[in-house]
């Protein structure tokens, strides 16, 4: 679900096959008791026809379980990868990568690889902010290969330099009329 419309919709739906729901959020909605499958049959062909998909909670379980990989990866290992991210999702996860990506693809409009870089990348920033690390210790820590392709996606992703990133937030943390 993406906007306002789609929510309406949604409860709509619920209400029509007895669905009691306590809240319904943009792509969640948390109902009061468990959906017989006639209801989840309807639903699911109700939203369908409407453009919208439902996803089981099983699917969800397994996004969830990747973005905590991916979380777990870049928070709190310092080692060296000694594999590549796909082969260590795929060992955490215990799916295959291809099915996985095309999952997560549907579900969150972005592939895994592209969400991985996404998040090292903010990753990135933290460490830029909230740390003395220098550029080569931030690539090692964030599983960048050199400091150069660190730094050609960073400015991909945020239109900036480290370096430059890591001065504008010393400028504005040294300017009390920023605050």
């Amino acid at each position: 679900m993406v906007c306002s419309r789609c929510k309406t919709l949604v409860k709509s739906e619920l209400d029509k096959i007895g669905v009691q729901y306590i809240d319904v959020e943009l792509g969640e909605v948390t109902i009061k008791d468990k959906i017989t499958s006639g209801q989840h049959t309807r639903l699911y062909s109700a939203l369908q026809q409407s453009g919208l998909e439902l996803i089981d909670d099983q699917e969800n379980d397994l996004i969830e379980k990747l973005k905590k990989a991916i979380f777990d990866l870049e928070k709190y290992s310092d080692e060296d990868l000694k594999t590549s991210f796909s082969n260590y999702i795929s060992l955490i996860v215990n799916d295959n990568f291809i099915s996985l990506n095309t999952l997560f693809s549907e579900i969150k409009g972005i592939t895994i690889e592209k969400y991985i870089i996404r998040h090292k990348i903010e990753h990135v920033k933290e460490l830029l902010v909230h740390n003395d690390l220098n550029l080569s210790e931030i690539a090692v820590k964030t599983h960048y290969s050199n400091t150069v392709q660190l730094s050609r996606q960073f400015k991909s992703i945020t239109g900036l330099t480290p370096s430059h990133f890591r001065q504008l937030r010393n400028i504005s943390n040294n300017n009390p009329d920023s605050n």
